[in-house]
């Protein structure tokens, strides 16, 4: 299960993320640009995918992966708390960093890893 203290963990263990609030909810961000957000309505996270990925875990897993009508104009997807494996949101969380953070926190965070 992943709850909002996991995330905190996984986020601010990454070089350069804080934790914000957005739309009055607890996000993180990185080099100015939102990670991943907490949705009070469906206590859950939202995450950053592609179209194309968002629509494949949507398909192969919907228990898990999920949208609504306000997030479907926007490469995100929801993500069920107590079904999301903990391994896809440590590699989604990277990943998104990697694109959005300042490219020689990438290269030394690479070189300590």
């Amino acid at each position: 299960m992943i709850t909002l203290d996991t995330l905190r963990d996984i986020i601010l263990a990454l070089p350069g993320t804080e934790e914000t609030t957005s739309w009055g909810s607890p996000s993180f961000k990185v080099n100015g640009k939102a990670m991943v957000f907490w949705n009070p309505t469906h206590d859950c996270p939202v995450f950053k995918v592609p179209f194309e990925e968002r629509d494949h875990l949507i398909d192969i897993d919907p228990d898990t992966f999920f949208t609504t009508d306000h997030h479907r104009p926007h490469p995100l997807v929801l993500a069920r708390p107590d079904r999301v494996a903990i391994e896809w949101v440590r590699a989604n969380l990277t990943r998104v960093w990697r694109a959005q953070a300042k490219k020689a926190a990438v290269r030394a965070w690479d070189a300590e890893q």
